[in-house]
């Protein structure tokens, strides 16, 4: 009788089996994956692709048991509805400042319409309240001496010497201020009513002492620290240039 040979089918299983066990030896017990990922929270966002290999627990194995696709739905509507939130605060804030944009662009035209110099100062310290939706607005000046005390006519303000570093402050050219404090000097009646408040240096000429524009509002949140103050230092510069027009002043 012919012996037949083995085709070596079951040495190569056993060779096989040992290889996997070998493998399935160095991944990680399933206790070290869950110590890990409780260790690593943000894994799973960090590491998305891992998702699309994992099978999602059923809903119905008892209490105890989280539906993970349930869970990263609503991970992704959470997601989603600050972005829509972000996209609103951001058109919302875009729309104020192109209505500010506009206000002072209204503000600035209303000075250089002006036709001289007391119709200038009645449109800062009447008109630009309106024009710029705020309840009061001051020019201020330093006077020449420190014998006289601050004197108040209309909107026209004359400070003691030192006045407009002190509540600018010294090397600044614009201040903000959310403030409780009554400005009797520089607001006058309407004070009582600012709850904020802008302090914009004028720089009119070598020749003229220190001044200051002062725009108060009864809306805390009108001026406050770390608001951009361009479009404020430019309807400034504006009302700089308008001065030294009208008293032909040099630079």
């Amino acid at each position: 009788m012919t012996q037949r040979h083995s085709d070596g089918a079951p040495e190569r299983a056993s060779a096989e089996s040992a290889v996997q066990r070998a493998l399935d030896d160095e991944l990680p017990a399933a206790d070290q994956v869950v110590g890990y990922l409780r260790r690593h929270p943000n894994f799973l966002t960090d590491h998305p692709e891992v998702l699309e290999v994992l099978s999602s627990p059923a809903s119905d194995r008892g209490d105890r048991v989280v539906d993970l696709q349930l869970f990263l739905v609503e991970r992704l509507r959470s997601q989603l509805a600050e972005v829509n939130q972000a996209h609103d605060n951001l058109v919302a804030v875009g729309r104020l400042n192109m209505a500010v944009q506009a206000r002072v662009h209204r503000a600035t035209l209303a000075l250089l319409s002006a036709r001289s110099f007391e119709q200038l100062i009645e449109t800062v310290t009447t008109d630009l309240a309106v024009i710029l939706d705020l309840d009061a607005v001051a020019l201020g000046v330093e006077q020449a001496t420190e014998e006289l005390p601050p004197v108040r006519l209309g909107g026209l303000v004359q400070l003691e010497l030192g006045t407009v570093d002190d509540v600018i402050g010294r090397g600044r050219s614009v201040t903000l201020v959310k403030t409780t404090k009554s400005q009797a000097t520089l607001f006058g009646a309407a004070s009582s009513l600012i709850r904020s408040q802008a302090l914009i240096r004028l720089s009119v000429s070598r020749k003229t002492p220190p001044a200051l524009l002062a725009l108060g509002s009864r809306r805390p949140e009108q001026f406050r620290e770390g608001q951009r103050t361009e479009l404020l230092t430019f309807l400034a510069r504006a009302l700089e240039r308008c001065i030294r027009t009208w008293l032909k002043l040099p630079d």
